[in-house]
Protein backbone atom coordinates (compact mmCIF):
# COMPACT_ATOMS: atom_id res chain seq x y z
CA UNK A 1 0.00 0.00 0.00
CA UNK A 2 2.89 2.18 0.38
CA UNK A 3 4.00 2.00 -3.15
CA UNK A 4 0.05 2.89 -4.65
CA UNK A 5 0.69 6.55 -5.44
CA UNK A 6 4.06 5.84 -7.01
CA UNK A 7 3.12 3.01 -9.10
CA UNK A 8 -0.68 5.19 -9.73
CA UNK A 9 1.53 8.38 -10.95
CA UNK A 10 4.46 5.75 -12.74
CA UNK A 11 0.87 4.70 -14.66
CA UNK A 12 -0.16 7.87 -15.53
CA UNK A 13 3.55 9.16 -16.83
CA UNK A 14 2.52 5.98 -19.33
CA UNK A 15 -0.46 7.21 -20.32
CA UNK A 16 0.48 10.50 -21.23
CA UNK A 17 3.54 9.41 -22.75
CA UNK A 18 1.44 7.04 -25.48
CA UNK A 19 -1.43 9.38 -25.93
CA UNK A 20 -0.61 12.48 -27.78
CA UNK A 21 -1.81 15.09 -25.23
CA UNK A 22 -1.18 18.25 -27.33
CA UNK A 23 -3.33 16.80 -30.17
CA UNK A 24 -6.49 15.77 -28.19
CA UNK A 25 -6.96 19.26 -25.79
CA UNK A 26 -6.03 21.24 -29.40
CA UNK A 27 -8.60 19.76 -30.78
CA UNK A 28 -11.05 19.64 -27.59
CA UNK A 29 -10.40 23.42 -27.71
CA UNK A 30 -11.59 23.91 -31.41
CA UNK A 31 -14.18 21.79 -30.75
CA UNK A 32 -15.88 23.98 -27.84
CA UNK A 33 -15.02 27.25 -29.69
CA UNK A 34 -17.22 25.52 -32.31
CA UNK A 35 -20.07 24.93 -29.64
CA UNK A 36 -19.65 28.84 -28.84
CA UNK A 37 -19.08 30.38 -32.09
CA UNK A 38 -22.73 28.11 -32.78
CA UNK A 39 -23.85 29.57 -30.34
CA UNK A 40 -23.29 33.22 -31.01
CA UNK A 41 -24.06 32.97 -34.65
CA UNK A 42 -27.99 31.42 -33.74
CA UNK A 43 -29.10 33.20 -31.30
CA UNK A 44 -30.04 36.64 -32.04
CA UNK A 45 -32.10 35.24 -35.36
CA UNK A 46 -33.73 32.60 -32.49
CA UNK A 47 -34.14 35.47 -30.27
CA UNK A 48 -36.39 37.34 -32.98
CA UNK A 49 -38.57 33.84 -34.12
CA UNK A 50 -39.74 33.56 -30.53
CA UNK A 51 -37.60 29.76 -30.13
CA UNK A 52 -35.29 28.92 -27.67
CA UNK A 53 -31.73 30.74 -28.33
CA UNK A 54 -29.96 27.37 -27.04
CA UNK A 55 -31.41 25.08 -29.95
CA UNK A 56 -28.45 25.29 -31.40
CA UNK A 57 -26.27 25.11 -28.48
CA UNK A 58 -27.80 21.84 -26.83
CA UNK A 59 -27.51 20.39 -30.16
CA UNK A 60 -23.87 20.90 -30.73
CA UNK A 61 -23.60 20.37 -27.37
CA UNK A 62 -24.57 16.33 -27.83
CA UNK A 63 -23.06 16.09 -30.67
CA UNK A 64 -19.65 16.66 -29.03
CA UNK A 65 -20.06 14.27 -26.14
CA UNK A 66 -21.36 11.90 -29.01
CA UNK A 67 -18.06 12.49 -30.71
CA UNK A 68 -15.89 12.34 -27.72
CA UNK A 69 -17.03 8.70 -26.91
CA UNK A 70 -16.27 7.92 -30.83
CA UNK A 71 -13.35 9.19 -30.41
CA UNK A 72 -12.08 7.45 -27.57
CA UNK A 73 -13.48 3.94 -28.69
CA UNK A 74 -11.39 4.46 -32.07
CA UNK A 75 -8.23 5.59 -30.08
CA UNK A 76 -8.56 2.37 -27.69
CA UNK A 77 -9.58 0.11 -30.83
CA UNK A 78 -6.01 -1.24 -32.79
CA UNK A 79 -6.02 0.69 -35.89
CA UNK A 80 -4.20 -3.08 -37.14
CA UNK A 81 -7.23 -4.59 -36.85
CA UNK A 82 -8.78 -2.57 -39.49
CA UNK A 83 -7.47 -4.74 -41.94
CA UNK A 84 -9.70 -7.36 -41.14
CA UNK A 85 -12.90 -5.57 -40.97
CA UNK A 86 -11.91 -2.77 -44.15
CA UNK A 87 -14.12 -4.53 -46.40
CA UNK A 88 -16.90 -4.57 -44.19
CA UNK A 89 -16.90 -0.95 -44.10
CA UNK A 90 -16.29 -0.29 -47.32
CA UNK A 91 -19.64 -2.42 -48.55
CA UNK A 92 -21.35 -1.30 -45.49
CA UNK A 93 -21.05 2.19 -46.73
CA UNK A 94 -21.91 1.76 -50.44
CA UNK A 95 -24.90 0.26 -48.96
CA UNK A 96 -25.68 3.45 -47.01
CA UNK A 97 -24.98 5.75 -49.78
CA UNK A 98 -27.34 3.97 -51.81
CA UNK A 99 -29.52 4.09 -49.49
CA UNK A 100 -29.70 7.30 -48.54
CA UNK A 101 -30.53 8.02 -52.58
CA UNK A 102 -33.25 5.41 -52.18
CA UNK A 103 -37.06 6.34 -50.33
CA UNK A 104 -35.47 5.62 -47.05
CA UNK A 105 -33.50 8.86 -47.16
CA UNK A 106 -34.39 12.47 -46.52
CA UNK A 107 -34.98 14.88 -49.09
CA UNK A 108 -34.64 18.28 -48.26
CA UNK A 109 -32.80 21.87 -50.23
CA UNK A 110 -32.90 20.03 -53.58
CA UNK A 111 -30.45 17.07 -52.00
CA UNK A 112 -30.89 13.48 -50.55
CA UNK A 113 -28.23 12.96 -48.23
CA UNK A 114 -29.74 12.20 -45.05
CA UNK A 115 -31.49 9.60 -42.98
CA UNK A 116 -33.48 11.19 -40.05
CA UNK A 117 -33.57 9.08 -37.09
CA UNK A 118 -36.32 10.91 -34.77
CA UNK A 119 -34.97 14.45 -34.38
CA UNK A 120 -31.36 13.56 -35.31
CA UNK A 121 -30.02 13.31 -38.85
CA UNK A 122 -27.45 11.01 -39.87
CA UNK A 123 -25.31 11.60 -43.27
CA UNK A 124 -23.56 9.09 -44.25
CA UNK A 125 -21.44 11.05 -47.04
CA UNK A 126 -19.62 12.09 -43.59
CA UNK A 127 -18.43 8.93 -43.05
CA UNK A 128 -17.83 7.59 -46.59
CA UNK A 129 -14.83 9.80 -45.96
CA UNK A 130 -13.07 8.39 -43.60
CA UNK A 131 -14.15 4.86 -44.58
CA UNK A 132 -12.19 5.57 -47.74
CA UNK A 133 -8.75 6.29 -46.31
CA UNK A 134 -9.35 3.10 -44.22
CA UNK A 135 -10.02 1.14 -47.61
CA UNK A 136 -6.96 2.96 -49.33
CA UNK A 137 -4.49 2.75 -46.60
CA UNK A 138 -5.48 -1.65 -46.55
CA UNK A 139 -5.01 -1.72 -49.67
CA UNK A 140 -1.73 -0.16 -50.13
CA UNK A 141 -0.71 -1.58 -46.97
CA UNK A 142 -1.19 -4.99 -48.32
CA UNK A 143 1.74 -4.04 -51.59
CA UNK A 144 4.81 -3.46 -49.88
CA UNK A 145 6.29 -4.17 -52.54
CA UNK A 146 4.87 -0.90 -53.74
CA UNK A 147 2.45 -0.35 -56.67
CA UNK A 148 2.20 -0.66 -60.15
CA UNK A 149 -0.28 0.67 -62.65
CA UNK A 150 -2.78 -1.93 -61.82
CA UNK A 151 -3.41 -1.42 -58.47
CA UNK A 152 -3.57 2.49 -59.16
CA UNK A 153 -6.38 1.56 -61.48
CA UNK A 154 -8.52 -0.90 -58.87
CA UNK A 155 -7.74 1.85 -56.25
CA UNK A 156 -9.22 4.45 -58.82
CA UNK A 157 -12.11 2.43 -59.50
CA UNK A 158 -12.86 0.99 -55.64
CA UNK A 159 -12.52 5.53 -54.77
CA UNK A 160 -14.77 5.89 -57.30
CA UNK A 161 -17.65 4.19 -56.29
CA UNK A 162 -18.65 5.96 -52.88
CA UNK A 163 -17.30 9.47 -54.94
CA UNK A 164 -20.04 8.91 -57.59
CA UNK A 165 -22.92 8.21 -54.93
CA UNK A 166 -22.01 11.13 -53.22
CA UNK A 167 -22.18 13.96 -56.10
CA UNK A 168 -25.32 11.86 -57.31
CA UNK A 169 -27.17 13.19 -53.74
CA UNK A 170 -25.61 15.94 -54.80
CA UNK A 171 -22.83 16.38 -52.28
CA UNK A 172 -20.17 18.03 -54.85
CA UNK A 173 -17.47 19.35 -51.48
CA UNK A 174 -17.63 15.92 -49.56
CA UNK A 175 -16.87 14.06 -53.25
CA UNK A 176 -13.83 16.87 -54.11
CA UNK A 177 -12.41 16.36 -50.92
CA UNK A 178 -12.28 12.70 -51.22
CA UNK A 179 -10.80 12.71 -54.57
CA UNK A 180 -7.86 14.76 -52.64
CA UNK A 181 -7.44 12.38 -50.08
CA UNK A 182 -7.40 9.73 -53.12
CA UNK A 183 -4.53 11.82 -54.71
CA UNK A 184 -2.19 12.70 -51.36
CA UNK A 185 -2.41 8.82 -49.85
CA UNK A 186 -1.48 7.48 -53.49
CA UNK A 187 1.49 9.91 -53.30
CA UNK A 188 2.64 8.80 -50.14
CA UNK A 189 2.15 5.37 -51.15
CA UNK A 190 4.96 6.17 -53.28
CA UNK A 191 2.95 5.87 -56.84
CA UNK A 192 5.64 6.54 -59.71
CA UNK A 193 5.33 10.19 -60.88
CA UNK A 194 4.42 9.15 -64.49
CA UNK A 195 1.24 7.02 -62.83
CA UNK A 196 0.38 10.48 -60.81
CA UNK A 197 0.55 12.60 -63.85
CA UNK A 198 -1.61 10.07 -65.65
CA UNK A 199 -4.51 10.06 -62.83
CA UNK A 200 -4.32 13.65 -62.72
CA UNK A 201 -4.81 13.99 -66.66
CA UNK A 202 -7.85 11.50 -66.32
CA UNK A 203 -8.88 13.53 -63.81
CA UNK A 204 -9.60 16.42 -66.00
CA UNK A 205 -11.43 14.49 -68.81
CA UNK A 206 -13.83 13.07 -66.37
CA UNK A 207 -14.62 16.44 -65.31
CA UNK A 208 -15.02 17.53 -68.39
CA UNK A 209 -16.96 15.07 -69.71
CA UNK A 210 -19.20 15.35 -66.62
CA UNK A 211 -19.76 19.16 -67.46
CA UNK A 212 -20.89 17.34 -71.58
CA UNK A 213 -23.06 15.14 -69.90
CA UNK A 214 -24.98 17.07 -67.17
CA UNK A 215 -23.57 15.05 -64.50
CA UNK A 216 -22.65 18.51 -62.42
CA UNK A 217 -26.09 20.75 -62.40
CA UNK A 218 -26.19 24.27 -63.86
CA UNK A 219 -25.87 25.76 -60.21
CA UNK A 220 -23.04 23.39 -58.49
CA UNK A 221 -20.79 25.32 -62.10
CA UNK A 222 -21.99 28.54 -61.52
CA UNK A 223 -20.83 28.46 -57.49
CA UNK A 224 -17.35 26.14 -58.04
CA UNK A 225 -16.58 29.10 -60.67
CA UNK A 226 -17.81 32.37 -59.33
CA UNK A 227 -14.99 33.22 -57.01
CA UNK A 228 -13.20 33.45 -60.05
CA UNK A 229 -15.51 36.10 -61.97
CA UNK A 230 -17.91 37.43 -59.42
CA UNK A 231 -19.19 40.19 -61.40
CA UNK A 232 -20.70 37.75 -64.16
CA UNK A 233 -22.22 35.51 -61.85
CA UNK A 234 -26.04 36.40 -59.80
CA UNK A 235 -26.64 38.29 -56.92
CA UNK A 236 -28.07 35.06 -55.60
CA UNK A 237 -24.86 33.04 -55.78
CA UNK A 238 -22.62 35.78 -54.39
CA UNK A 239 -24.69 37.18 -52.02
CA UNK A 240 -23.43 34.42 -48.92
CA UNK A 241 -20.16 35.14 -49.99
CA UNK A 242 -20.23 38.82 -49.88
CA UNK A 243 -22.23 38.83 -46.72
CA UNK A 244 -19.06 36.99 -45.17
CA UNK A 245 -16.91 38.91 -46.59
CA UNK A 246 -18.04 41.46 -45.01
CA UNK A 247 -18.57 40.65 -41.36
CA UNK A 248 -14.76 39.30 -41.39
CA UNK A 249 -14.23 43.30 -42.50
CA UNK A 250 -15.88 44.43 -39.94
CA UNK A 251 -14.35 42.62 -37.63
CA UNK A 252 -11.18 44.26 -38.22
CA UNK A 253 -8.15 43.54 -35.92
CA UNK A 254 -9.42 42.83 -32.42
CA UNK A 255 -13.36 42.00 -33.77
CA UNK A 256 -16.65 43.25 -32.27
CA UNK A 257 -16.17 41.13 -29.16
CA UNK A 258 -18.22 37.87 -28.25
CA UNK A 259 -21.97 37.81 -28.98
CA UNK A 260 -21.77 41.16 -30.76
CA UNK A 261 -21.74 42.11 -34.33
CA UNK A 262 -24.28 43.54 -36.65
CA UNK A 263 -23.81 41.18 -39.14
CA UNK A 264 -23.93 38.12 -36.83
CA UNK A 265 -26.76 39.10 -34.75
CA UNK A 266 -28.73 40.13 -37.11
CA UNK A 267 -28.47 36.91 -39.42
CA UNK A 268 -27.18 38.21 -42.15
CA UNK A 269 -25.11 35.68 -43.39
CA UNK A 270 -27.15 32.52 -44.82
CA UNK A 271 -26.03 29.11 -42.70
CA UNK A 272 -23.57 31.07 -40.84
CA UNK A 273 -23.34 28.08 -38.16
CA UNK A 274 -22.81 25.53 -40.51
CA UNK A 275 -20.71 26.54 -44.17
CA UNK A 276 -19.71 30.43 -43.14
CA UNK A 277 -19.27 29.60 -39.20
CA UNK A 278 -15.33 31.15 -39.94
CA UNK A 279 -17.38 35.03 -40.63
CA UNK A 280 -18.93 34.60 -37.22
CA UNK A 281 -15.27 34.47 -35.81
CA UNK A 282 -13.94 37.01 -38.07
CA UNK A 283 -16.37 39.65 -36.91
CA UNK A 284 -16.78 38.98 -33.07
CA UNK A 285 -12.58 38.18 -32.64
CA UNK A 286 -11.62 39.94 -35.98
CA UNK A 287 -8.06 39.01 -36.97
CA UNK A 288 -6.57 38.41 -34.24
CA UNK A 289 -8.87 35.74 -32.99
CA UNK A 290 -8.82 34.13 -36.54
CA UNK A 291 -5.04 33.99 -36.47
CA UNK A 292 -5.51 31.86 -32.97
CA UNK A 293 -8.25 29.79 -34.63
CA UNK A 294 -6.37 28.93 -37.65
CA UNK A 295 -3.01 28.42 -35.39
CA UNK A 296 -4.83 25.76 -33.52
CA UNK A 297 -5.52 24.25 -36.73
CA UNK A 298 -1.98 24.76 -37.73
CA UNK A 299 -1.38 22.41 -34.12
CA UNK A 300 -3.53 19.82 -35.00
CA UNK A 301 -1.98 19.18 -38.85
CA UNK A 302 1.27 19.17 -37.22
CA UNK A 303 0.40 16.68 -34.41
CA UNK A 304 -1.33 14.34 -36.96
CA UNK A 305 1.84 14.38 -39.43
CA UNK A 306 3.87 13.42 -37.02
CA UNK A 307 1.93 10.74 -36.02
CA UNK A 308 2.26 9.19 -39.59
CA UNK A 309 6.27 9.97 -39.65
CA UNK A 310 6.37 8.29 -35.82
CA UNK A 311 4.17 4.96 -37.48
CA UNK A 312 5.87 2.08 -37.44
CA UNK A 313 3.92 0.52 -40.40
CA UNK A 314 2.79 1.37 -43.45
CA UNK A 315 -1.15 1.16 -42.83
CA UNK A 316 -0.37 3.87 -40.08
CA UNK A 317 1.44 6.17 -41.79
CA UNK A 318 -0.85 5.82 -44.83
CA UNK A 319 -4.10 6.32 -42.42
CA UNK A 320 -2.74 9.54 -40.57
CA UNK A 321 -1.54 10.91 -44.02
CA UNK A 322 -5.60 10.06 -44.96
CA UNK A 323 -6.50 12.19 -42.06
CA UNK A 324 -4.27 15.05 -43.23
CA UNK A 325 -5.34 15.63 -45.98
CA UNK A 326 -9.11 15.59 -44.90
CA UNK A 327 -8.44 17.87 -41.87
CA UNK A 328 -6.03 20.70 -43.72
CA UNK A 329 -8.25 20.71 -47.28
CA UNK A 330 -11.23 21.02 -45.70
CA UNK A 331 -9.75 24.16 -43.29
CA UNK A 332 -8.09 25.41 -46.41
CA UNK A 333 -11.08 25.68 -48.34
CA UNK A 334 -13.48 26.46 -45.79
CA UNK A 335 -11.80 29.88 -44.87
CA UNK A 336 -11.04 30.33 -48.43
CA UNK A 337 -14.94 29.85 -49.16
CA UNK A 338 -15.50 32.82 -46.47
CA UNK A 339 -12.77 35.11 -47.74
CA UNK A 340 -13.95 34.77 -51.04
CA UNK A 341 -10.85 33.25 -52.63
CA UNK A 342 -12.12 29.42 -53.03
CA UNK A 343 -15.19 28.25 -54.31
CA UNK A 344 -18.75 27.54 -52.20
CA UNK A 345 -18.08 23.63 -51.91
CA UNK A 346 -20.20 23.11 -49.00
CA UNK A 347 -17.01 21.67 -46.84
CA UNK A 348 -17.77 21.86 -43.37
CA UNK A 349 -14.63 23.62 -40.94
CA UNK A 350 -13.91 21.00 -38.73
CA UNK A 351 -14.90 20.91 -35.20
CA UNK A 352 -16.86 24.17 -35.75
CA UNK A 353 -19.47 23.89 -37.81
CA UNK A 354 -22.79 22.77 -36.83
CA UNK A 355 -23.65 19.29 -37.58
CA UNK A 356 -23.72 15.71 -35.79
CA UNK A 357 -22.11 13.72 -38.35
CA UNK A 358 -19.87 15.81 -39.40
CA UNK A 359 -18.30 16.45 -35.63
CA UNK A 360 -18.06 12.64 -35.09
CA UNK A 361 -16.68 11.95 -38.24
CA UNK A 362 -13.56 14.52 -37.54
CA UNK A 363 -13.62 13.38 -33.90
CA UNK A 364 -13.02 9.42 -35.05
CA UNK A 365 -10.63 10.59 -37.57
CA UNK A 366 -8.56 11.97 -34.54
CA UNK A 367 -9.34 8.72 -32.85
CA UNK A 368 -7.98 6.76 -35.06
CA UNK A 369 -4.80 9.19 -35.52
CA UNK A 370 -4.51 8.59 -31.56
CA UNK A 371 -4.90 4.81 -31.89
CA UNK A 372 -1.60 4.70 -34.05
CA UNK A 373 -0.22 7.13 -31.80
CA UNK A 374 -0.19 4.45 -28.97
CA UNK A 375 1.09 1.71 -30.79
CA UNK A 376 3.68 3.85 -32.18
CA UNK A 377 5.07 4.75 -28.72
CA UNK A 378 6.54 2.43 -26.31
Amino acid sequence: MTYAPATLGTRSRQVSARVDVVLLVTTCALALTGVVMIYSATKGKLTLAGEDPRYFLKRQAVFLMLGLVVMVAAALFDYRRLEQVSTVLYVGIVVALLAVLSPVGSHALGSQRWFSLGPLQLQPSEFATLVLIIAIATYCARRPEGLDFRDMVRLVLMSAVPILLVIVQPDLGTAIVMSVILMVMLTIAGIPGRYLILLIAGAVVVVVFALDVGLLKHYQIVRLTSFISPQGASQNVTYNVTQAKDAIAVGGIFGQGLFHGALTNLAYVPEQQTDFIFSAVGEQLGLVGAGVLLLLYGVVAWRVLRVAQMAKDTLGRLLCAGVFALLVFSVFENVGMNMGIMPVAGIPLPFLSYGGSAMIGFMAAIGLTTSVHMRSVR
